[in-house]
């Protein structure tokens, strides 16, 4: 009897199995031997988390900021408040602490480099967008009180400022000097966030008020010097020499005559030129432009974010171009990239490291100083330039909010080593109180003065009761 072949089906699954599973199967098992097996490892290792752990931690962290920064909205205080205190949250300091093998597989330790990447792209949008948002014609007519009152809180704040850090000096200088460590502790006490103080006044109903604007404007000329006077401290504290610290000053002032002179205009040129058929290609290039700003800047040594700043201030307002900017540049930054930052800040944020009363009453003596001296300041200088002391205080209390530009200034004093992780730490609390203090006293000082402003509090119940 003549043996009948193989089905057709059957005959392609033999050849499957001894020319593609055999193969395969024999493959591994030799890559598997020796130092193969080993080095393969070892490669993995090297680059660092896989694709889908860093999807995960940039889930977890987006999800948390958002989740905290809505809870935060609906007990009166700005979204940032909430997003800054997931990053904590995240950190060290609670989950860390409450879950290390939790936390470790959400947030590997291997991905926080990368996460950090991303963060360092979104801080330099953002301060992109806050040069773009800032309207210099707010200056007109109210040069004396501006120039006064945002001077006097940079100059008193970080005075004292100063003052404090050759007291904090021997228990908390991270070995950098005494000099870097004073300009970044007086520079720290100074700042005020430009776009979280537009956020409050939009959210307690002054934007556009008198007092409102009154802020604003002084707010604008806060942020120019305060982001020059830091570009200053970063060329003293990195250049290795008296000679480095001129090269750097003067390299930086000829990249802002450079921008002011320059390409100031061609950008006018170039984005009144663009139509809207063309506003696709326009824009992206104005992307480009924000980068090399950014690149150019870092080179010289005053951080990238010092560029990216100046090219947003220099870049011409109420066009398309800068509508799409805002619209799509803005919407990513603060959807995605800087709540990777926030997570970074409170990942290199930790709350155990204040253990003892000492380590505490330092942290009140830190936010006493700050208050004071912000707060203090403006208050007094605009009662000394002729507004009454409602409208003084409520300047106070809205100058004195420090938000994510605080944040920024302190991440770059801890990557340089002059701020030790401590004291970080001890500034990030202080920004985060000073900040929440704003919105709540800035509405009490109003109501005093008659002014109509939302009730955080009572809106959130009249939401709460429907």
């Amino acid at each position: 009897m003549v043996e009948s072949e193989p089905r057709p089906g059957r005959r392609a699954l033999f050849v499957y199995i001894g020319l593609v599973v055999v193969p395969v199967v024999a493959a591994i098992i030799l890559l598997g031997q020796g130092e193969g097996g080993a080095g393969v490892a070892a490669a993995k290792e090297a680059t660092g988390p896989s694709l889908a752990q860093l999807l995960l931690a940039i889930t977890v962290v987006v999800g948390a900021c958002k989740m905290v920064g809505w809870l935060a909205q609906r007990i009166g205080q700005p979204a940032v408040i909430g997003e800054v205190t997931a990053g904590i949250l995240l950190g060290p300091s609670v989950l860390g602490a409450l879950w290390p093998s939790g936390a470790a597989v959400l947030i590997p330790k291997a991905a926080v480099p990368q996460l950090n990447v991303v963060a360092q792209l979104g801080v330099i949008f953002f301060v992109f967008l806050a040069g773009l948002e800032l309207d210099t014609r707010l200056l007109r007519g109210r040069g004396r009180l501006a120039l006064v009152v945002s001077h006097v809180s940079i100059a008193l704040p970080f005075l004292l400022g100063v003052g404090l850090a050759m007291v904090a000096y021997t228990r908390f200088g991270a070995g950098g000097g005494f000099l870097p460590f004073a300009l970044f502790f007086g520079v720290s006490m100074s700042i005020t966030a430009l776009p979280v103080l537009v956020r409050i006044l939009h959210e307690i109903g002054l934007f556009r008020s008198e007092i409102g604007v009154v802020a604003l404007t002084c707010a604008v000329v806060d942020d120019v010097t305060a982001w020059s006077l830091l570009a200053l401290v970063i060329a003293l504290t990195t250049a290795s020499s008296l000679f480095g610290v001129v090269l750097t000053v003067v390299l930086t002032a000829a990249f802002v005559a450079l921008l002011g002179l320059v390409v100031r205009p061609l950008l006018r040129k170039f984005v009144a030129g663009a139509p809207a058929v063309r506003l696709h290609r326009v824009a992206p290039l104005s992307v480009v432009g924000v980068l090399i700003c950014a690149m150019a800047t870092e080179w010289i040594g005053v951080h990238a974010m010092f560029g990216a700043f100046v090219f947003g201030v220099v870049f011409p307002r109420d066009n398309p171009v800068a509508t799409w900017l805002h619209d799509k540049a803005g919407g990513l930054t603060t959807a995605l990239m800087l709540p990777l930052f926030f997570a970074y800040s409170g990942l290199r944020t930790d709350l155990g490291l204040l253990s003892g009363g000492g380590a505490w009453l330092w942290c009140g003596a830190i936010l006493l100083v700050a208050v004071a001296g912000k707060f203090g300041g403006s208050a007094l200088a605009a009662r000394a330039v002729g507004e009454n002391w409602n409208r003084s205080l409520q300047v106070g209390a809205l100058m004195n909010c420090r938000g994510l530009t605080e944040l920024v200034v302190l991440n770059i004093g801890l990557d340089l080593g002059v701020l030790s992780p401590t004291l970080f730490t001890m500034l990030v609390i202080m920004a985060l109180v000073s900040t929440a203090m704003a919105a709540p006293m800035a509405t009490w000082f109003a109501r005093r003065d008659g002014q109509n402003v939302v009730d955080f509090l009572g809106r959130t119940s009249e939401r709460a009761a429907a």
